[in-house]
């Protein structure tokens, strides 16, 4: 898809634009994913961005979009704790004041990782420590894609993927999460060309 095709489409109120990629971003594509949510955040004045506040392809896309326009810039993050500098001024949604509980469907697509699943009715029971350490991310990446009381459902994905690998780790995780929920995914392959 075409940069204006893509802004025709998606310049809509209510429309989520999840911005999410590895923590290990190849040297020399790090202004890639600023100039692309700066560039987003200037020509798509009327949607929502949103992203997982983790190191690397999710804090660059936010800096991008948040030097335009910071208020349309929304983390998810797996606790109140996690990387305040790096979210200041940001909306931040935490995984740790959500009642998990009520949400079968998130608690149903987190249990679908399964590296992590063994850990998810811990979670939920409240044990906290080196395990919510590594199920909080993935229970942040369902609630990313499928919203959770104010938090609507992502629109589309854009995700800065290891090409090597695209479906490791919760990067990986959270674009299968897309394509299952019928949300359409972008990778570099495509925004590369939009630059």
């Amino acid at each position: 898809m075409e940069q204006n095709a893509f802004i025709e489409k998606y310049n809509k109120a209510n429309v989520v634009i999840l911005l999410a990629g590895k923590r290990a971003v190849v040297p020399g594509d790090e202004d890639k994913l600023v100039a692309l949510g700066k560039i987003l955040a200037e020509k798509m004045d009327r949607v929502h961005f949103r992203s997982g506040n983790a190191k690397g392809a999710d804090e660059l896309f936010a800096q991008g979009v948040s030097s335009v326009d910071p208020s349309r810039m929304h983390v998810v993050i797996p606790d109140s704790d996690h990387r305040k500098k790096a979210r200041k001024g940001l909306k931040a949604y935490s995984i740790d004041a959500i009642s998990l509980l009520n949400e079968d469907r998130i608690i149903y697509e987190t249990r679908k990782n399964k590296k992590t699943a063994h850990l998810v009715d811990g979670y939920l029971e409240g044990v906290r420590g080196k395990t919510s350490q590594i199920i909080a991310p993935i229970f942040r990446n369902s609630v990313m894609v499928l919203g959770q009381g104010d938090l609507t459902p992502a629109t589309v994905g854009i995700f800065y993927l290891d090409l090597a690998d695209p479906d490791a780790g919760g990067t990986g995780f959270t674009m299968k999460l897309c394509q299952l929920e019928n949300v359409p995914v972008i990778d570099q392959y495509t925004w590369f060309e939009w630059l």
